[in-house]
């Protein structure tokens, strides 16, 4: 079959083109404005990409069109189709699905599927999950949306599930009888003709509910609105499967309370089944108060913790032990771009550390930003330690501002702040003023970079947070830095 998806750069999208390929599908695909890590990935597994969405691409008669959900109706101001490729296939009658429906039929039928769900930490809950269950030798497909370091591909079809652990040891329960796919199920609507979320066509035996708190203001009027798209998810679970809850959220209790069909597991609060008892870098797992398992990981934060807990209830359903978890955790990578450092500046008295996070609702970056500040500790009496947040509201979101009053509440932890508010519609300036002299505005890229470089001082990290490539302010800023390092 050959399939041609249109906004083949997205997460979600980059990694139903990799399964796809994997699967022995022709795949070809088109975006605009792409950026890693997709975009690399792609490239490697030597999928054609076609800039834009041009009309012409008709003629590449494919079996079927893959739908991203970026892909709409709109029009320009001058009244031209934002999408011409897609009027043409309604136009010519030709066959289009969405992505989520496509991998529904195409992959995960028969699979026993362990999908990973929250407004925030999907991405590193699954890819925690997929580690625990590939280092117990079962072998799981998965589909991550970022890149997990462990694998170095965010997407795989995986195998059957075997006996063999990494280390060579016998499994002391037997494989499951389906195979394993483990999957980031995103609450985002799936297309502009099928208004659903995403997760609902996924059929998880296996579902982790995370966190929920309002997000996606473009597409959800209220957290009631999102509330009852996460309780059509528990609706799929069938009898015999397992939820995993955040006992922490009482939008989650309120979703429970709609109805729920089968086992449910809790973690993170005090009277959970599963709770953790140390510090986020190094904990023991309790189940019903019991010790079980310590987990000891070069991660930080306390999102990480309930994450891993969170992953190690979820891979108990599937027969992995708590305790052998716990082992596969040590292990644990993380994803590129959760904190991930790109580069260091030296300087005399400490080097300039210039970090990438995929951080961007005011909660996570509250949360990034809490986390590098625990491990940091306190700045130091010569200025060492400082955290410097370099974020865009970039979201739509954000860029509707439902939620920039949060904004400085997410802040808080930084010593300094710099937002690029580029093409927002709300005065962000006004918005941070509760933050006075720490909190800087730039409207263009280069004069974010001078902002920041300008205030750099040895030792500072800088933290640059956006769901977006950014325009490359990572590079941008390790460049300008060496330049002002070798002028000292």
């Amino acid at each position: 079959m050959h399939i041609h998806i249109l906004g083949i750069c997205g997460t979600f999208m980059g990694g139903l083109a990799a399964l796809a390929r994997e699967a022995g599908h022709r795949v070809t695909g088109c975006d605009s404005a792409v950026y890693p890590p997709m975009s690399d990935q792609l490239k490697a597994l030597g999928i054609d990409l076609i800039e834009g969405f041009g009309a012409d691409q008709l003629s590449l008669s494919p079996d079927m069109y893959v739908v991203g959900n970026v892909v709409s109706r709109a029009h320009l101001p001058n009244g031209t189709p934002k999408y011409p490729l897609m009027e043409a296939i309604l136009e010519c009658g030709a066959a289009y699905t969405s992505g989520p429906q496509w991998l529904a039929e195409h992959v995960l039928q028969g699979r026993h599927v362990l999908a990973v769900a929250g407004t925030h930490g999907k991405t590193t809950t699954t890819a925690m999950l997929t580690w625990i269950l590939d280092c117990a030798g079962l072998e799981p497909g998965f589909l991550v949306g970022g890149v997990p370091l462990n694998f170095g591909v965010s997407a795989r079809l995986g195998g059957s599930p075997g006996g063999q652990t990494h280390t060579g040891t016998q499994r002391l329960t037997p494989p499951p009888q389906r195979p394993l796919f483990v999957i980031e199920a995103d609450e985002y609507d799936t297309a502009f003709f099928d208004k659903r979320s995403k997760f609902v066509h996924y059929r998880p035996r296996t579902a982790i509910l995370n966190n929920l708190e309002f997000d996606h203001a473009d597409v959800f009027d209220d957290l009631t609105a999102i509330e009852r798209q996460f309780h059509h998810l528990v609706r799929t679970v069938p009898g015999s499967g397992m939820l995993v809850v955040n006992g922490l959220e009482e939008s989650l209790d309120r979703v429970l309370h709609m109805g729920h069909w089968c086992q449910v597991h809790t973690f993170g609060s005090t009277v959970s089944d599963f709770t953790a008892q140390g510090e986020p870098h190094a904990f023991d797992v309790l189940l019903h108060g019991k010790r079980i398992a310590r987990v000891e990981w070069g991660l930080t934060g306390v999102h990480n913790q309930l994450n891993a807990l969170a992953a190690v209830a979820a891979a108990s359903h599937v027969g992995v032990a708590p305790a052998a978890a716990a082992i596969a955790l040590q292990t644990f990578e993380n994803v590129r771009r959760r904190m991930e450092v790109r580069g260091s500046v030296p300087y005399p008295g400490g080097a300039v550390t210039v970090y990438d996070d995929f951080a961007h609702h005011p909660t996570a970056i509250r949360t990034t930003l809490d986390g590098l500040r625990r491990r940091l500790g306190a700045p130091g009496s010569g200025g060492a330690n400082r955290i410097l947040a370099v974020f865009e509201p970039r979201s739509n979101t954000m860029k509707l501002g439902t939620i920039k009053s949060q904004l400085p509440w997410s802040l808080e932890q930084a010593d300094l702040a710099f937002c690029h508010a580029g093409g927002l519609e709300w005065d962000a300036a006004e918005t941070l003023r509760p933050l006075g002299r720490r909190a800087q505005v730039a409207t263009t890229l280069d004069d974010l970079v001078r902002q920041v470089v300008s205030a750099a001082q040895p030792g500072d990290h800088i933290v640059c947070m956006s769901n977006g490539g950014f325009g490359g302010v990572h590079q941008l800023l390790l460049n300008a830095l060496d330049a002002k390092g070798r002028s000292i």
